[in-house]
């Protein structure tokens, strides 16, 4: 028997409206409620062009799908999801992201099932920070900045650089993954109800500094903005948290004490170009390093605004000197939980795909982000997996 709850689904998590799906299918937006409410069922042709449109196998809709198996119920809090946006959220677009990460959700669960997780890094470091911020007297920007700090040190970051970067939050318990998220959205992140973080980030127009400061600014809100409902926020509220992740990125990427030391460096430091080697050195923009050396009172606010022109003047606020040659810092985690739970033989990808998930690898890459060559990898029929010839990945499941 056809499950409509399966295709309404697939239909949210890929964006399309009814009325989208239908036009693809050349039918009317009225057949495909009908069929997502089980009043009809699709004939087969129709069927065969859902798994196209949807990279999955005709009996996907006719089993329960991996979201009645493997995903906990209202485990992800629609009103929670975090935007680095320059709109406010809009809700199809929530509802759409909100059910990508109850896929992402369920392939973690299937993924994980049979390992021992040890408590989050990133969990206590939340707790740390909830507690500081309900106590605390300090005026808001001097408890980011503290806050800032506080998690440079329990990640384990160098004083002075950010070379790994998405690896010490990746390794902190912070499951990353890559998406076209669109135009207007850069990244977007939120707790589900069980405590698993995700940082979501488009991978559109990217460069590396780009992706650092997309990083620190899920981060500060993983962090400062636990439980806020975003989708309640009105534009000035929405602006004002984004203005605190950005200070909170600013102030995280660039510690205080060894930037001020690195400014002393700079013998002109309206000049964008004399901050070239620290942008090499912190992996951030020089937008942002003019930023910071702002909010520091390096620069008055004359020097910045000089700055800022010198910017615009030089073509920099488009691309920067180094945005091509910066190596972009791609997710590792959940590769390496995939690579050590099939080469200890918890998982089959085959059989995965095939019984369990019953979709192509073209879904896998669409939900995760992961290249196709690599599932495609673990199919291959003359594929040696003995652990000893398995190239040791940069991650451990352990701290």
């Amino acid at each position: 028997m056809f499950i409509g709850e399966n295709l309404t689904n697939l239909r949210i998590m890929h964006g399309y409206s009814r009325k989208q799906l239908s036009e693809k299918l050349n039918l009317t937006e009225q057949a495909i409620w009908q069929y997502e409410n089980n009043y009809t069922t699709p004939k087969m042709q129709i069927v065969n062009d859902l798994k196209s449109i949807f990279h999955v196998k005709s009996k996907y809709f006719y089993n329960k799908d991996v979201l009645n198996r493997y995903f906990t119920s209202e485990n992800i809090p629609f009103m929670n999801i975090a935007y680095r946006s320059k709109v406010i959220n809009v809700i199809s677009k929530t509802q759409t992201e909100a059910k990508h990460v109850e896929y992402l959700d369920s392939f973690v669960n299937y993924t994980t099932a049979q390992l021992n997780l040890p408590t989050l890094k990133i969990i206590q470091l939340r707790d740390e920070v909830v507690n500081y911020l309900n106590s605390s007297t300090d005026e808001r920007n001097k408890q980011i900045n503290i806050v800032a700090k506080l998690a440079r040190q329990k990640l384990s970051f160098q004083t002075d650089s950010n070379e790994d970067l998405m690896f010490l939050i990746e390794k902190s318990g912070v499951f990353i993954f890559e998406k076209a998220i669109g135009e207007e959205i850069d990244a977007y992140s939120l707790w589900t109800k069980q405590d698993r973080p995700f940082i979501i980030l488009g991978n559109m127009k990217c460069s590396a500094v780009r992706r650092n400061f997309d990083i620190a600014h899920e981060l500060a809100h993983l962090l400062l903005h636990y439980k806020v409902e975003f989708t309640n926020l009105n534009r000035k509220e929405h602006k004002a948290i984004e203005n605190e992740a950005n200070l909170f990125a600013g102030a995280f990427l660039l510690p205080e004490e060894t930037f001020l030391e690195d400014m002393q460096t700079i013998a002109y430091p309206t000049n964008p170009d004399a901050y070239i080697d620290l942008k090499k050195k912190w992996k951030v923009s020089l937008q942002v390093l003019g930023y910071r050396a702002a909010h520091l009172g390096v620069l008055d606010a004359k020097k910045h605004r000089n700055f800022y022109a010198a910017l615009h003047r030089k073509g920099y606020l488009e691309r920067e000197p180094l945005d091509e040659s910066l190596a972009i810092q791609k997710p590792q985690k959940i590769k390496s939980i995939i690579d050590l739970v099939v080469n200890k033989g918890l998982v089959d990808i085959r059989e995965m795909m095939d019984k369990d998930w019953m979709v192509e690898t073209s879904f896998f890459h669409r939900i995760t982000g992961i290249e196709l060559e690599f599932f495609n990898n673990y199919l291959k029929h003359d594929h040696d997996f003995e652990l000893g010839n398995v190239k040791e990945m940069p991650i451990n499941i352990t701290n």
